[in-house]
């Protein structure tokens, strides 16, 4: 293999990105630099523009600086194709993000990140954890046991959950608790609907404890072979994650009335995924799990009623 400096590296990983993506030879004023992370956001995921007419318009520009940089981070880790280039971007990242905090910007997302940041005093390991990550997803594909899957939850998905509930105000561990336990099973429906995609990238979700319970090898999942061992596997995971969102549920009643809706979003689509595996009875190998355009318009009109219900409430 070609030994390339970290120069190198990093030039041939941001070849591989969209060249927006690359440091700017100009600092952006704040103005551009948010019109910047509102693109992205609203280009990047459907979703994130559906759940964005639930909140204060105050806080907008905060939530599309974190998408931002949530979406850069995940994309230098996933989609550069090569590990030792990924992990050249993800350090080259971090040191942005040291810079940040020491109050010196370059790249528009941080120029943002950093206004939100001031503004609601949020602390650096939840964007740092989520650099974790992303440079584990470059040399470790297996899990032992579910402990260790969640333990990359931890640093995945529950990040994000801290950084939604420091941004509208929240700041205590029984929020946070609860926040953890929503974002992991978010994860977790997410690996199990994309079993196949996930083992495209040499990555298995499963813990390799509870594979080898229920009788299932690796070969099983290479060939999509669908044999009542795998369905056994894959009820009992789904079912271990629809446990999980339930028992953060009551952070939706903990919250005020705009972020309630967005926490109700997710956590039933993330049971609708969940619900979606079990009616393809749990043959994730044969098909893609997904909600239909129909379900998604019931989710949301259901969240639009439970807020015009909070209001009438309050």
């Amino acid at each position: 293999m070609t030994a390339y400096a970290p120069s190198e590296l990093i030039e041939k990983g941001w070849a591989a990105l969209p060249a927006e993506y690359r440091i700017p030879d100009r600092t952006p004023t704040l103005e551009e630099a948010r019109a910047y992370c509102q693109r992205l956001a609203e280009s990047h995921y459907e979703n994130f523009h559906v759940a964005s007419w639930f909140l204060p318009k105050r806080l907008r520009p905060h939530f599309h600086s974190i998408y931002a940089y949530c979406r850069i981070s995940d994309d230098l880790g996933d989609e550069v194709g090569n590990r030792e280039q990924s992990l050249a971007l993800l350090d080259l990242w971090q040191q942005e993000l040291d810079a940040c905090y020491r109050g010196e910007t370059r790249h528009p997302v941080f120029v943002a990140l950093a206004e939100t940041i001031r503004a609601c005093d949020i602390p650096k390991d939840p964007f740092a954890d989520l650099l974790v990550a992303f440079r584990q997803d470059q040399t470790i594909t297996r899990f032992p046991a579910m402990d260790d899957v969640l333990a990359y939850c931890r640093y995945s998905a529950n990040p994000v959950g801290h950084l939604v509930l420091y941004t509208c105000g929240y700041r205590d561990a029984e929020r946070f608790r609860l926040s953890d336990y929503t974002c992991s099973a978010l994860q977790l429906a997410n690996f199990w609907q994309d079993v196949t995609v996930d083992y495209a990238k040499n990555r298995i979700y499963f813990p390799l404890a509870d594979m080898q319970r229920f009788g299932v090898d690796e070969a099983t999942i290479a060939s999509r072979t669908f044999t009542p061992q795998f369905r056994e596997l894959m009820r009992y995971e789904v079912d271990y994650a629809r446990r999980m969102f339930e028992q953060g549920l009551p952070l939706i009643q903990m919250v005020d009335r705009d972020l309630a809706v967005d926490l109700d979003l997710f956590s039933r689509g993330g049971l609708e995924i969940l619900n979606a595996i079990q009616q393809q009875d749990y043959n994730v190998l044969r098909a893609r799990p997904s909600i239909s355009k129909t379900r998604k318009v019931a989710l949301l009109l259901r969240a639009v009623s439970s807020k015009f219900l909070r209001r009438r409430a309050a």
